[in-house]
């Protein structure tokens, strides 16, 4: 982590030979966090590739490098895989419901399924809860976020915030039952509840 720091602040201040080599350096990382949220089908219908690659473009900008740290670096990963998983479940629904283009044929209308339409709801209903949560207890929507979006387990998001054991857990069981009343009786989507 602490070489990771050294490329964050290198490639901040400028040096291209480090942003390449911190890329080369997280990208392994990002692609399992990203293949975690594909799997529990929370990518916005991009597959774990397709994922990574978009981070990337949003985190290559010089203006991205404005970062501290490899616990900044990993939740700024964490809320571009968010924003563009969110981003990418819009522009999806709104092809399907015709986004203001010409009217189609039934066929073409159907390319996303039911089942996607539903997640990509869900993953809105979930995005606002989350909005909710920053809004009156940013470090637990930080907490959420790593684990749920960014795709990391309890402890590594406890790890990269910082937290002692009993204060992850607790903050965790907290901002699950703020989701959970938020979301009402469809509860967290998948294994974010975990």
């Amino acid at each position: 982590m602490a070489q990771l720091t050294q490329l964050i602040v290198a490639a901040r201040d400028g040096d291209k030979r480090s942003a390449e080599m911190l890329y080369r350096a997280v990208y392994d990382d990002l692609h399992r966090l990203a293949a975690r949220q594909v799997a529990r089908g929370e990518g916005g219908g991009l597959g774990g590739t397709s994922l990574v690659h978009e981070v990337y473009l949003r985190l290559a900008k010089p203006e991205a490098l404005v970062l501290n740290d490899s616990q900044h670096f990993f939740a700024v990963a964490a809320r571009a895989m968010r924003q563009i998983a969110v981003d990418h479940a819009r522009e999806r629904l709104a092809a399907k419901r015709g986004g203001g283009a010409p009217a189609t044929t039934l066929g073409a209308a159907e390319q996303v399924s039911t089942g996607d339409e539903l997640r990509h709801q869900q993953l809105f209903v979930l995005n606002e809860a989350m909005e909710a949560l920053e809004a009156v207890e940013p470090r637990m929507a930080r907490l959420v976020e790593l684990r749920f979006f960014g795709g990391l387990k309890l402890e590594e998001a406890g790890e990269l915030l910082g937290l002692s054991p009993r204060t992850l857990k607790r903050d965790f069981r907290r901002a699950r039952a703020f989701l959970h009343a938020r979301l009402g009786d469809g509860g967290l989507p998948h294994d974010a509840a975990d």
